[in-house]
């Protein structure tokens, strides 16, 4: 199981969050309003400082109670302003930012749909799952409160220690003393955290996929008893997960610490030295008043910055890891090879070219070595119009990968596959899927009602006609008939149940084209034989290529292919080859092997 775990490498996390402008292109004016607000509503924070000078050097000092009331009602009124401007920020950013959100999860999820099946086959779900879910929320959150306030905080804090300068220079330059400091304290935990930041996103990824693998593998689990090795893998998981967060959190109150401790000490300093002006007369108690509530109103601002960097950098990460999804290619439509798409004759083609063609197919999977042998080597093969063609061969001889090539679940490395004289890779996905038709053996349900699994948007007047070609009557007797919901993998159905369901699916449409990966393995005998029957009517219509394992299947097609180490070794009827074809006649004797992957 791949994590696609990406090597940290020292980046910008400017750089990496700008990657987010196209999404955040469209909200950019409420934004930028929300900012003008926070920074007005800030700045209404640091009149009340000059409000308090007014007062003590004013009517405290002269005793006017009227004045002192007045000054009162000057500080209640800026305090509703800036609580107001607030209110007004976060009702600015609320609904864009949802948006933003929702459309970068829509977008993630179209792009998974177009990446092809290597790219799954590599990739954990649990890494892809967490990234539409944690990592979109660490952005939008990223976008609703840092990227604000790391604008409005520095706007603040250059406002506020131009106003302390102006009341008192040297009491100003003891407050400035720490920043050397805090500033090296923040580049150093801004560095040290992105690494575990990175980390701790993809164990999230990790521990998803275990929690998703258990969910579904309920019944392997309680079936073999192996709940305590489960539960023990999930603790080792979370437990690897808490020690990060730990170092997260230990890094976290690191620079708390700093840039906490040094600007209280520079406060405490500017106090006492700021008390000694005022017993020498050379500074006003209002001025002194002033300075401290100014430097007090700059304590947020300051000791924010280490979490607001600790979020711009888990939203960095997040943006990368979004990216590294989003920057995987999709499945290209190639353009038309010569030859291919118009009728004209290729050099390994028959004259009658109709039906399904493979001319010198090879494959090798994207991921393995370049020395390894190819899975599939140059397969010629041709399935006449209207004739069905069952596939024989060993476990891993490559009879589900040849199938697969055909609706282009994988690419194939060379030759070429015409279906009706026309090279599918002439053909856009969505027409070539429209004529071919697939059944996998290991059949996959969504949570949806039974005629949804079955038509796939297809027209519901063919839904009784495939049920009965794939004699599954049984979905009436269901609580809701077809509307009934089989549930998360359709684990509330038998095996057989759920294979016949599949196989409806690919009849419903009445394919030119129908690629069957041995679609009968999960029923009993009885229900082997009525759905043969019926597939019959169905095989007349149309060309198949049948993956099979039994003798029952093989009838079912007009010649059969014996496909053995990649290659096409023999072709001819089923009693030819009983009678002319040694391993063949092994494999139909029940001593072969039953089933193959890839």
């Amino acid at each position: 199981m791949s994590t696609t775990r990406a090597t940290t490498k020292d980046r910008s996390a400017a750089r990496t969050l700008l990657r987010l402008w196209p999404y955040v292109r469209p909200a950019r004016a409420r934004l930028v309003t929300a900012a003008f607000v926070a920074v007005l509503a800030s700045c209404t924070g640091l009149v009340i400082p000059l409000v308090l000078k007014w007062m003590v050097d004013g009517p405290v000092a002269d005793g006017d109670t009227a004045g002192v009331w007045l000054g009162a009602l000057y500080l209640l009124l800026l305090g509703f302003a800036e609580a107001l401007l607030f209110g007004l920020r976060r009702w600015l950013v609320a609904r864009p930012l949802s948006h933003v959100e929702a459309e970068m999860r829509a977008g993630l999820y179209r792009h998974l749909q177009r990446l092809p099946v290597a790219f799954h086959d590599r990739w954990a779900s649990g890494q892809l799952l967490s990234r539409a879910t944690t990592d979109l929320m660490l952005l939008r959150m990223f976008l609703a409160f840092p990227l604000t306030f790391l604008l409005v905080n520095s706007v603040t804090i250059t406002v506020g220690v131009i106003i302390m300068l102006l009341q008192d220079w040297t009491l100003g330059l003891v407050i400035l003393g720490p920043a050397i400091p805090v500033v090296i304290t923040c580049m150093v935990f801004e560095k040290r955290y992105h690494h575990v930041a990175r980390l701790a996103q993809d164990q999230v990824g990790d521990l998803t996929t275990v929690v998703e693998e258990s969910v579904l593998g309920i019944r392997i689990i309680k079936g073999f008893g192996r709940h305590r090795s489960q539960a023990r893998a999930f603790r080792e998981l979370s437990g690897k997960l808490r020690g990060t967060e730990l170092r997260k959190a230990g890094l976290l109150a690191t620079i708390w610490g700093v840039i906490t401790t040094l600007p209280e000490v520079a406060i405490g300093a500017a106090l006492v030295l700021g008390c000694v002006q005022v017993a020498d007369g050379d500074l006003s108690a209002g001025t002194l008043v002033a300075f401290l509530s100014t430097a007090l109103a700059l304590r947020w601002p300051v000791e924010s910055i280490g979490f607001l960097l600790a979020m711009t950098q888990e939203a960095a990460t997040a943006t990368e890891r979004y990216f590294e999804v989003i920057n995987e290619s999709p499945e290209q439509e190639d353009a038309p090879r010569r030859g291919a798409g118009n009728g004209a004759t290729s050099p390994h083609r028959p004259a009658a070219d109709d039906g399904m063609l493979f001319s010198a197919v090879s494959f090798r999977y994207p991921d393995a070595p370049a020395s390894s042998p190819p899975i599939l080597d140059r397969i010629d093969l041709h399935i006449r119009p209207g004739e069905s063609m069952a596939l024989v061969g060993t476990t891993g001889s490559g009879k589900t990968t040849l199938t697969a090539l055909v609706p282009r679940l994988h690419e194939v490395t060379s030759g070429h596959i015409t279906l009706d004289g026309e090279d599918i890779t002439a053909m856009s996905r969505e027409e070539l899927r429209s004529k071919v038709a697939v059944a996998f053996e290991e059949p996959t349900l969504f949570s949806a009602s039974v005629k949804d699994n079955v038509l796939l948007g297809m027209d519901e007047q063919e839904l009784d006609r495939a049920l009965a070609v794939a004699q599954a009557d049984f979905v009436h007797a269901l609580p809701h008939g077809t509307d009934t919901q089989v549930g998360e993998q359709g684990l509330s159905l038998s095996g057989g149940q759920r294979q016949r369901l599949a196989l409806a699916r690919a009849v419903v449409g009445k394919p030119r084209f129908l690629v069957l990966d041995d679609p009968l393995s999960a029923l009993d005998v009885h229900t082997e034989a009525a759905v043969e029957a019926a597939l019959r009517d169905v095989l007349a219509d149309t060309t198949a290529l049948i993956v099979a394992h039994r003798p029952s299947t093989v009838l079912l097609a007009d010649r059969v292919a014996l496909l053995s180490d990649g290659r096409i070794t023999a072709v001819g009827t089923h009693h030819e080859l009983l009678r002319t074809n040694a391993e063949y006649a092994h494999l139909m004797s029940g001593t072969g092997e039953a089933e193959d992957n890839r």
